[in-house]
């Protein structure tokens, strides 16, 4: 009994010690099972991919077996001679992305291998440009949006402006952010072409997908609307017309106007920016205050206003004259100017010499004009003469009427006289007011002036000077009369002298004067 508890406590001892060994021994077969895993991390959509699980130095046979996310079995491979890799292939699909293994089982054991994760890249298809806002028009100034949009994924976005790379640093107007370019405040330079280029990679596989280019109009905005009116008479009867514009801006626009708040008609311009609109006019009557509206998608400006008074022609007529000079000061051209007091529309004709100079629109060529270089300008105000010589003197008038009545009463300037000859190029010459019939007496020049000044000059100095020999050669008669003659000292002061001693005084005095007078003349 007492051996067979023996035995008991022997085995008690040795079955900790086996166990232990056994433990072991699976662990160190299970640590040389360390398969490898070995394929791609990235393929494109629709492509074939293969893995390789080998699980070196493993009694064969080995199972093999490819396991993906969440332990799902995908396929199974037998090594049955050994040191022999698993093959796996597998066609990529939408749900292919994920986390691959692999394990290795032999002799009871198995082993896990490495992880590699598969990236499944979608080429471009179907790529297009949209813009906001749509269509592609944009106003100066606003914000404008291009998106590229395409079917695909781990995409590369490139931008072309006008079949050119848009780059963050070539083209700091432009903002890139993934699919989008972003304009914050849009230019005329702006306009164009755009398109975006779609590229995916795979290793050294390269696919590109481009867009349809879409055009970008950019358009003007419209400046303030200005207004002006004009009226016309027929037969009896008066019609007014007011004239709506704007100096800039893309059409079509709207153009509206008002009548003393209210407004009496309005129009589309479609190809321009102007717009007419009749309204009621009668001569002295004030009709009300009109003013031009302007709107846009974006934009809304209104005009000054204007009182639509049409006053008649009358008062008072004037011509006033200016020289206009070259750089050298020499005399290039005059300007003359009609001043008509009261008129809101006058028609401006001008005379010379009381021959009518005709509009350069209406010269008849059979008829020689008065003038052979003339101008007008300013609705016909101002008349530039600008050819100045001696054809050129004569008697200048201007005459107004009231332009839209072509029967109606003339009012007419006093004549104007500008003479012009040769010597008066290189100065001003005279124009004056006057309605007698020029003549022929020819005028002093600047240069006659100056010459007679000098010379007057020049008298006043030798009188001077003889006045000054007078005086000192007088003095010294005096002195030596006195000296030779000395009992005239002692005659009284009150004593007059005698008439020969008198008229010989007197002589020499004269002499004096007369000679000292012709020194000074020959000086």
């Amino acid at each position: 009994m007492q051996s067979t508890v023996m035995k008991n406590l022997q085995t008690l001892t040795v079955l900790p010690i086996l166990a232990l060994a056994s433990l072991f021994i699976r662990i160190s077969v299970s640590t040389s099972l360390r398969p490898l895993l070995t394929g791609p991390d990235v393929a494109y959509l629709g492509s074939r991919v293969t893995f390789w699980c080998t699980a070196t130095d493993s009694s064969p046979p080995v199972t093999y077996e490819l396991m993906g996310d969440g332990g799902v079995l995908i396929n199974t491979d037998i090594d049955f001679q050994g040191d022999q890799s698993a093959r796996f292939v597998l066609k990529v699909t939408a749900t292919s992305e994920g986390s691959y293994h692999c394990t290795a089982t032999a002799g009871g054991s198995t082993g896990v291998s490495n992880s590699i994760k598969l990236t499944v890249v979608t080429p471009a298809s179907n790529t297009r440009v949209t813009s906001e806002p749509f269509p592609p028009v944009a106003y100066e100034g606003s914000r404008f949006v291009l998106n590229c949009t395409t079917n695909g994924s781990h995409l590369s976005y490139t931008w072309f402006f006008n079949r050119k790379k848009v780059t963050s640093s070539t083209s700091p107007a432009f903002h890139l952010s993934g699919n989008t370019l972003v304009m914050g405040k849009v230019t005329l330079e702006h306009a164009g072409s755009y398109y975006c280029m779609v590229k995916s990679r795979v290793q050294d596989t390269e696919r590109l997908s481009n867009s349809v280019p879409v055009q970008l109009t950019v358009k003007v905005n419209v400046s303030k609307p200005r207004i002006s009116f004009s009226i016309s008479k027929e037969g009896a009867s008066y019609h007014g017309n007011v004239t709506c514009w704007s100096t800039r801006g893309s059409p079509p626009v709207n153009f509206s106007l008002t009548l003393d708040d209210r407004e009496v008609g309005s129009v589309t311009a479609a190809e321009s920016l102007t717009a007419w609109f009749p309204v009621d006019m009668v001569p002295g009557l004030d009709m009300g205050v009109a003013q031009c509206r302007v709107t846009t998608e974006v934009q809304e400006l209104t005009s000054e206003p204007v009182t639509l008074v049409v006053v008649p022609v009358g008062g008072n007529v004037k011509v006033e004259v200016e020289y206009l000079y070259r750089a050298d000061s020499k005399l290039a051209a005059a300007r003359l100017s009609c001043q008509v007091s009261r008129g809101t529309f006058p028609y401006v004709s001008w005379l010379f010499n009381n021959s009518v100079l005709p509009s350069e629109t209406h010269v008849d060529s059979n008829i020689q004009p008065a003038l052979s270089q003339y101008a007008v300008a300013d609705h016909r105000r101002t008349l530039f003469l600008a050819n100045l010589g001696p054809e050129e003197s004569g008697y200048y008038r201007c005459k107004a009427r009231d332009s839209y009545d072509d029967s109606g009463p003339w009012v007419e300037s006093p004549a104007m006289l500008v003479r012009v000859t040769d010597r008066y190029h290189n100065s001003m010459p005279p124009a004056t007011p006057s309605t007698e019939t020029p003549q022929n007496t020819p005028m002093p020049t600047i240069e006659a002036i100056t010459i007679a000044f000098c010379c007057f000059l020049l008298l006043t100095l030798a009188a001077c000077v003889g006045c000054v020999f007078t005086m000192f050669d007088h003095e010294q008669a005096h002195a030596h009369v006195a000296t030779t003659n000395p009992s005239l000292d002692a005659l009284p002061l009150s004593s007059p002298l005698s008439q020969s001693e008198g008229q010989q005084a007197d002589t020499c005095s004269t002499d004096s004067s007369v000679q000292n007078q012709t020194v000074e003349i020959t000086v």
